[in-house]
C-alpha cells in the first residue's frame, strides 16, 4: 500500500490505532490456556518476517542483515516465514528495469544471511513489475517474483513435523483468491486427516482490525472464514502483514496475526503520524516469533527491533 492511500483512509475514518509497547508485544494463544497445557510440548518455532521493502536507501541492507542475524541468535527458529513485499517495490508505473534487477540483487544478498535456514515466502503486492515491455518478458508479473524467491508456485503448501503450512497469493482482484486458487485451497484441507494443525500466510489480512482502520484486506474474508470454520479442527492461525501494523484477533478459535513490517516507516524516521522513530503509526518495525506446539495450538510474539 501507498503512504498516500493510508493515511487518507485513516484520516476518513476517524480512527487510530492502539499503542503498541517499545518493549514487544505480549504472546498471543489460539485457544485460553489450560491447566494441562502447561506440559504441552513445542513442535515448532517459526520465524515470521514481512514487509522488508528492501533497497538501496537508509542503509536498509546492512539493518536487515543485522535484524536476521539477531532473530538467528536470539530465537535460534526452525526456519522463516517471510510474508511478501521482500524488495522496496516493483509495481509503480515509473519503475523501469534496472531498479527491478538492483532491488532482487540487493534481496538476494540480504537473504544469503539465512542460507542455512529454509525460508518460505509469499508475494507481496510490491515485489511483481507490471511495466514490463510485454507480457511475455521474463520479468513480467508474479512469475519473475516466483523465481527471485524460489517458492515452487504463486500459491503452495508444505508440511513440517505435525503441522501443515498453506501460502496464499492475494494480489488478484479486489485482493482476494482466484478460482483456481480457491478450488485448490478446498481440496486441500478437505484432503488433510482430521485435526491436523494448520498455518496459513497471506500478504493481505484476512480478518482483523488494521483493515478496518487502513483498509488492505480481504475482499473475500467471509468466503475465506466459512471455509475455515468448516474445517475448524484443523485451521489454526492466519499469518499476514501487509498495512506495517500489529494485531492479533481471535475469530471462531482461529487466531489472525497481522504483525508489523520488518522495514517499519519503509526504513525511514517515520512522520508526524508516528509514535516513535521508524513507527508505522503506533507500530514499531519488528518481526514475530510463532511457537507451534504439538496439540496445535499456537503463541504469536511481535519483538520491535532498533536496526
Amino acid at each position: 500500500m501507498t503512504i498516500l492511500k493510508r493515511r487518507s483512509l485513516l484520516k476518513a475514518a476517524g480512527l487510530a490505532v492502539g499503542a503498541v509497547a517499545t518493549s514487544g508485544l505480549s504472546a498471543f494463544t489460539s485457544n485460553p490456556e489450560k491447566p494441562d497445557q502447561k506440559t504441552k510440548k513445542l513442535a515448532l518455532s517459526v520465524a515470521h518476517i514481512t514487509d522488508v521493502h528492501i533497497g538501496e536507501g537508509e542503509n536498509a541492507p546492512e539493518r536487515f542483515k543485522k535484524c536476521l542475524k539477531h532473530i538467528i541468535t536470539k530465537h535460534k527458529p526452525d526456519f522463516f516465514l517471510n510474508g511478501g513485499d521482500s524488495i522496496g517495490d516493483a509495481s509503480y508505473d515509473n519503475v523501469v528495469y534496472d531498479q527491478v534487477i538492483k532491488q532482487w540483487g540487493i534481496w538476494d544478498d540480504c537473504i544469503k544471511t539465512l542460507d542455512k535456514y529454509e525460508v518460505h515466502s509469499c508475494i507481496g503486492n510490491h515485489d511483481s513489475w507490471w511495466k514490463a515491455p510485454s507480457k511475455e518478458h521474463e520479468m513480467y508479473g508474479k512469475n519473475y517474483v516466483v523465481k527471485r524467491l524460489k517458492i515452487p508456485n504463486r500459491y503452495y503448501s508444505f508440511s513440517k513435523k505435525n503441522w501443515h503450512f498453506i501460502v496464499l497469493d492475494g494480489n488478484n482482484s479486489n485482493i482476494s483468491l482466484d478460482q483456481e486458487q480457491y478450488e485448490w485451497l478446498e481440496k486441500e484441507l478437505e484432503k488433510l486427516p482430521a485435526s491436523t494443525p494448520t498455518l496459513l500466510m497471506s500478504h493481505y489480512p484476512i480478518l482483523g482490525t488494521t483493515q478496518v482502520l487502513v483498509g488492505g484486506g480481504h475482499s473475500d474474508c467471509k468466503k475465506l472464514k466459512d471455509l475455515f470454520h468448516k474445517h475448524r479442527d484443523k485451521v489454526r492461525v492466519c499469518l499476514s502483514g501487509h498495512n506495517h501494523l500489529s494485531d492479533n484477533t481471535h475469530y471462531n478459535d482461529v487466531l489472525y496475526c497481522c504483525n508489523g513490517a520488518m522495514s517499519g516507516f519503509w526504513w525511514g524516521k517515520g512522520d508526524a503520524e508516528s509514535a516513535g522513530p521508524g513507527y508505522y503509526l503506533e507500530t514499531p518495525p519488528g518481526y514475530a516469533m510463532l511457537s507451534l506446539y504439538e496439540d496445535g495450538t499456537v503463541e504469536n510474539e511481535y519483538f520491535p527491533h532498533t536496526f
